[in-house]
């Protein structure tokens, strides 16, 4: 898989996730096997390009290339100032989004709102494609709804403006992420256009990223919320692929030392006061489904530092520890 002159280790790539893929998650999830990590959306309204927020996820300090930054909007002139903005501080990729189905982001006529006007589609990627010299990438939908599906007319708009990658989650805006996702549209496209292809959409094991590889003749596949609490999810396809042998579970003890150094990650990222609530939400992931875990998640949600966060969760895989050394995922009462 290859995108410009970035050549990329495997076909595994992580799906830009607001609140998620900030740069302890996609530096995790790199080193877990992925090829390559889009970067949250970046507003492309420079009135917020000095807010702490934006800044954060303008950082790409120590990450391994290439790095790709996903960008939102709607105003062709001001994408373009925002994908040079990007390239100035590290990105080595711009994506565009024409995929996210928030209201608030559709609302402004951005995400996947563009998908109904194919006219400005094809201004915005001009406009960003001519504005910076690194490859650009684009993530789109399979259309507005299912009696509007235009993926493929998008696709061919995306081709020859120069976008040198394309990726397609298999739904419509209207569908969110409710349903299953669809990938009839993918394979249409990937036949009909010659830059790569990016599948995305319900891919949660390594047998359903073989079987999409296959069945959309896709050439990678990206995986967004499969990939939340764990990122060992990569080696896991990476193996499959390579090899059709499925790897054991994961030892508790690695997937401990794992999470512990992601949360020391978070707090250095963002500071102890945001870090220890950022931390909530990807301990809740790591640990949903484990023996126990019920009660502590619920209790990790009253902590309000971090050395309580680390003794609790030390506490936690020191007990799963003693029932086996292998994770093990139980149906359990919520």
């Amino acid at each position: 898989m290859q995108i410009g002159p970035h050549l990329l280790k495997n076909k595994l790539i992580v799906a830009p996730m607001a609140g998620v893929t900030d740069r302890p998650f996609r530096q995790l999830c790199k080193k877990m096997g992925a090829g390559m990590a889009v970067s949250e959306m970046v507003s492309s309204n420079s009135l917020l390009w000095g807010s702490a927020k934006t800044q954060r996820r303008a950082n790409h300090d120590g990450e391994v290339s290439p790095i790709s930054v996903q960008i939102a909007g709607a105003d062709p002139q001001m994408l373009a100032t925002a994908a040079r903005y990007n390239v100035d501080n590290g990105a080595q990729i711009i994506d565009i989004n024409m995929g996210c189905p928030a209201k608030k982001i559709c609302n402004v006529m951005a995400g996947s709102a563009l998908l109904q006007d194919e006219k400005l589609v094809g201004r915005i990627l001009d406009s960003v494609v001519n504005a910076v010299d690194v490859p650009v990438t684009l993530k789109i939908r399979t259309g507005w709804d299912k009696q509007h599906k235009n993926a493929l007319s998008v696709a061919r708009i995306a081709e020859s403006s120069g976008v040198q990658a394309l990726a397609i989650h298999g739904r419509t805006r209207a569908c969110a992420y409710t349903g299953t996702a669809e990938y009839d549209t993918i394979a249409a496209v990937k036949a009909a256009i010659s830059i790569p292809v990016i599948a995305n959409g319900d891919i949660t094991t390594p047998e359903k990223a073989e079987e999409i590889l296959a069945y959309t003749k896709a050439d990678a596949v990206m995986i967004g919320r499969a990939a939340q609490g764990r990122p060992w999810i990569f080696r896991e396809i990476d193996h499959y692929l390579a090899t059709g042998q499925k790897l054991p579970p994961p030892e508790v003890a690695e997937i401990h030392e794992v999470l512990i150094k992601h949360l020391y990650d978070l707090y250095e990222f963002y500071g102890e006061y945001s870090g220890v609530r950022i931390a909530r939400k990807h301990i809740s992931w790591y640990t949903k489904g484990l023996m126990g875990s019920a009660h502590f998640r619920q209790s990790m949600n009253q902590l309000q530092t971090s050395n309580q966060q680390i003794s609790e969760t030390n506490g936690f895989f020191s007990k799963l520890a003693e029932i086996g050394h292998r994770l093990r995922y139980i149906r359990e009462e919520e």
